[in-house]
């Protein structure tokens, strides 16, 4: 198990995200889950707790109550190496999600998600700050990344 890993407080819905997240991903793997016996505080039988992996990621989620709610302040960053992946994994969040600005994409169980391909990192730092600002206001105004809209943006003259 790796040092520190994320843990994700759910309210009831923890088994429901890990096997959500685990069919989005390919590299993905469901580990542990832990029941609630006789002691509680949950039903007996209800998932507590559950581990998985995404991309060798080690995750770990809980059944805490509603007591706490995600918000945007933090995300999970997925580095995507293609417009198809960005596609791909877009679609898949929408479902139920709500997608935000700049790459940034709420899911249905609320937490944050940003989808961005490698070439956004490369453009922002290129060495003519003219082309990566244009890159930059471009990106600004989409929702989901587009690459070729960010390649046009750097291209112009």
């Amino acid at each position: 198990m790796q040092k520190i890993s994320p843990f994700l407080w759910f309210d009831g819905k923890a088994e429901e995200a890990m096997n959500f997240y685990t069919s989005i991903f390919k590299d993905a793997k469901v580990g542990n889950v832990m029941r609630y016996g006789d002691a509680g505080p949950g039903p007996k039988g209800s998932v507590m707790s559950a581990t998985f992996q995404l991309h060798g990621q080690d995750f770990i989620a809980l059944n805490g109550g509603p007591q706490f709610s995600f918000t945007p302040a933090i995300s999970f960053f997925v580095n995507c190496e293609t417009q198809e992946e960005v596609d791909e994994l877009w679609g898949k969040f929408s479902e139920g999600g709500e997608p935000q600005g700049c790459g940034w994409i709420k899911d249905k169980f609320g937490l944050c998600w940003q989808i961005i391909p490698t070439i956004l990192g490369e453009l922002l730092q290129d060495k003519d700050a003219a082309k990566a600002q244009r890159v930059m206001q471009a990106m600004m105004k989409m929702s989901k990344i587009d690459s070729a809209l960010l390649k046009q943006a750097y291209e112009q003259q």
